[in-house]
């Protein structure tokens, strides 16, 4: 697949890029201008399928997909105030505070892939995590215009993660029951075993959904009571789902 060119990549680096790809990413910067602006945040389980259907939010509405884990640690490596923040936090045992966090969003969503909008995944958490996001983007005169509430029952999600097996090197994943590998055990690609992650089993997954449950339905609630909660409906095909948030999206 090819990418598109950096936006801050050098005059000289660019001259290696294909006349096909720059027309390509002309074509989708004048696409991008007329659509609607965005701002979605991505609530579910572990396992309830937001990481397959997020890139196809962004790519079809031109949003930034903001992952906290990924946005923290290129703050901490950027070496930007909040990053340097973040960086003493963590380097004394302590949690991230929320404004932190926050202020990490905020000069992410500057940049210039989130001038549509941003689909924000795995934050905010709790609703005081909410309220604080609310609050920042209210001083810019925009909100969260849509939360996607990706649902599914438990026991779906305990047999999707029991059956997962992982090409470590790639990434590629595999599940015994609904994608195995042409052999048993090992990668289609290279031929090299696959692996179980330590977390991947029904103990572990019982306490994350747990915790997610008590944690998050007071987020959902939240922005319930705004009006802007979409349910999406997981346990179906993920072409049945990405049909379910093209409509939400409408």
């Amino acid at each position: 697949v090819a990418h598109p060119p950096d936006p801050t990549m050098s005059a000289a680096a660019l001259q290696e890029v294909s006349t096909d790809a720059l027309m390509r990413e002309i074509t989708r910067r004048l696409e991008c201008q007329s659509k609607p602006d965005k701002r979605m945040i991505l609530i579910g389980p572990p396992g309830c399928g937001k990481g397959t259907q997020s890139p196809k939010i962004k790519a079809d509405h031109c949003l930034c997909h903001l992952a906290t884990g990924d946005m923290l640690r290129a703050a901490v490596a950027a070496r930007s105030p909040n990053g340097v923040r973040a960086k003493q936090a963590m380097e004394s045992g302590g949690l991230v505070s929320d404004d932190i966090v926050v202020g990490i969003i905020e000069e992410a969503i500057k940049q210039t892939d989130c001038r549509n909008g941003f689909i924000l995944d795995g934050f905010p958490r709790t609703v005081p995590q909410a309220k604080m996001l609310d609050e920042m983007l209210q001083k810019k005169g925009v909100c969260v215009d849509k939360v996607l509430d990706f649902q599914i029952p438990d026991e779906v999600l305990v047999e999707r993660i029991e059956g997962r097996w992982i090409h470590a090197d790639s990434g590629r994943s595999y599940h015994t029951k609904f994608s195995p590998p042409k052999i048993p055990g090992l990668d289609d690609l290279t031929g090299e075993p696959l692996m179980k992650r330590k977390d991947d089993n029904a103990a572990t997954l019982k306490s994350r959904l747990d915790a997610f449950h008590t944690q998050t339905q007071p987020v959902i609630d939240y922005y319930q009571k705004a009006g802007r909660v979409v349910n999406i409906h997981a346990n179906k095909p993920a072409a049945d789902v990405e049909a379910q948030i093209n409509s939400a999206l409408k």
